[in-house]
């Protein structure tokens, strides 16, 4: 696989107005998505973020130091022309939401698992009206079709941008409830991922730190953070 980067071919980055939201230009020059379409924001901060992403470039442009770019790029290249499958996709975590997935022993994670993941439960039944139970062990188990189509309708609400932020906050998390919990601030961003990974951190406290499994979930989280700060950066808007 080629190292190859495209070099930083730009002296200054501005934020500007543009018909439906804002864009960030580049030498006077308005910057495109990969698919070529026009890179249109919804809102001042997020067109914020991403300016000072490519003012940040030094030599090379560096992708991967770029999330809100990258998740600006997602939101009109991929989820603007399918918003309905990625809704759907996610929506699909409700019923194997990792929060009711838990273990029968020890006993100390058993209640780890319930001090930590049921006041969340209760979170989303009484702020969605969607009751969600917890079943022992890992074998799937249907919830209250009722109760997944009411958290679908909610994640059917969310806008591209919006949608693009959320399956970060889901599929790293595994759970449905915690990526609303993010949107929500329901609790502290970095409890919410300390939540998500609480099996993986009882494994470590009981046979030690994997270096590489660590190194691993650092990258997850900083992926996680970012995401919830770009859906900030979209819902505050102007």
């Amino acid at each position: 696989m080629s190292d190859w980067k495209p070099k930083r071919f730009w002296k200054t980055t501005a934020v500007t107005e543009a018909e439906t939201g804002y864009t960030v230009q580049l030498d006077g020059r308005p910057v495109r998505t990969p698919a070529k379409a026009a890179l249109i924001m919804p809102s001042r901060q997020l067109a914020e973020l991403v300016a000072a992403e490519w003012d940040a470039q030094e030599d090379q442009v560096d992708p991967g130091t770029m999330p809100a770019t990258r998740g600006a790029n997602a939101a009109i290249d991929k989820v603007v022309p399918q918003h309905a499958e990625v809704a759907d996709m996610l929506a699909e975590y409700g019923d194997s939401d990792l929060l009711c997935y838990r273990a029968d022993a020890p006993v100390e994670l058993v209640d780890q698992q319930a001090a930590a993941w049921d006041p969340l439960l209760d979170w989303a039944a009484d702020t969605y009206g969607a009751r969600l139970e917890p079943r022992t062990g890992v074998i799937h188990a249907p919830q209250d079709p009722e109760a997944v189509a009411r958290l679908r309708r909610e994640v059917h609400a969310l806008d591209a941008f919006q949608l693009a932020a959320f399956s970060d906050l889901v599929s790293l998390s595994g759970s449905l409830v915690i990526g609303f919990a993010a949107t929500r601030d329901a609790q502290p961003i970095e409890q919410l991922w300390d939540h998500s990974r609480l099996d993986e951190i009882w494994q470590a406290k009981l046979w030690g730190k994997d270096e590489e499994a660590e190194a691993h979930a650092a990258l997850k989280k900083a992926s996680f953070l970012n995401a919830k700060r770009f859906f900030d950066s979209v819902t505050i808007g102007d």
